[in-house]
């Protein structure tokens, strides 16, 4: 295959992957649901080459599940992974937000904050629900400015995608976007004071509070731990115990 060609089928593949992968995260795509190759080259106007090419990574990142004589599929988490998921989430982006409190630049944590004034001016740029958006959500641009490669890689690359998927889902409550607007804040007001320690704990139940709603959307209210939000005075670093899910 010439160059020129193998370049347009990678770019048209990096448009279905985007574009397929921002679908299953808005919910219009739902999860379980059967993947048609022939309804979505119509949808996004593609061809079968490029569109296999993106099932074939979206199936690496997750997103998609693909069984022997029973094609693909919406990935569809268990309880128990979605908890496994934000568990580990949690422990990366805490320690993702102490680096980057100790490593950001002041003028990095200036644009941290014009980072949020974007999200309070427009709600949805703030969401996660956009693989092309203009501007980096803010728990990327946390995970950035830790500087570490290794987490960049997991958090902004292996998990993502299906982080995003979640992500989006817990804001889903009443209220909650405006309220981690304001948590965002906070994050951000301690790692202006350089306060590891501080950011870290706030960030840690931000992703706690956030796990809690997805829970209860979901209707999966056994496995809501108890400091999904209760935790406002505990000290940095301490977890009250949960009670292990059966």
């Amino acid at each position: 295959m010439p160059a020129s060609d193998k370049l347009a089928t990678e770019t048209l593949a990096d448009r279905a992957y985007n574009a397929i992968s921002d679908a299953i995260v808005r919910g219009e795509l739902p999860a379980g649901a059967r993947i048609s190759e022939a309804a979505l080259a119509s949808r996004f106007q593609i061809g079968r080459g490029p569109l296999r090419e993106a099932l074939r990574r979206l199936e690496g990142r997750r997103l998609v599940v693909v069984k022997p004589n029973a094609g693909a599929r919406v990935v569809s988490l268990s309880a128990r992974d979605v908890l496994e998921l934000f568990e580990i989430r949690e422990i990366l982006e805490i320690k993702a937000c102490q680096l980057a409190t100790e490593r950001m630049l002041e003028s990095e944590i200036d644009e941290l904050e014009k980072l949020l004034d974007t999200h309070d001016r427009d709600p949805d740029s703030g969401r996660a629900t956009s693989r092309t958006a203009k501007a980096p959500d803010f728990h990327t641009a946390i995970i950035r400015g830790s500087k570490s490669n290794q987490l960049i890689n997991l958090l902004c690359g292996e998990l993502s995608d299906l982080l995003r998927v979640y992500r989006v889902k817990s804001s889903g409550e009443a209220g909650r976007t405006e309220a981690a607007f304001r948590e965002h804040r906070e994050i951000v007001q301690a790692m202006r004071d350089r306060d590891a320690e501080r950011a870290a704990f706030l960030m840690g139940r931000h992703i706690r509070k956030a796990r809690g709603n997805l829970l209860r959307l979901e209707g999966i209210t056994s496995l809501i731990l108890s400091d999904a939000g209760s935790d406002d005075n505990a000290k940095p670093g301490v977890r009250k115990k949960a009670p292990r899910a059966s």
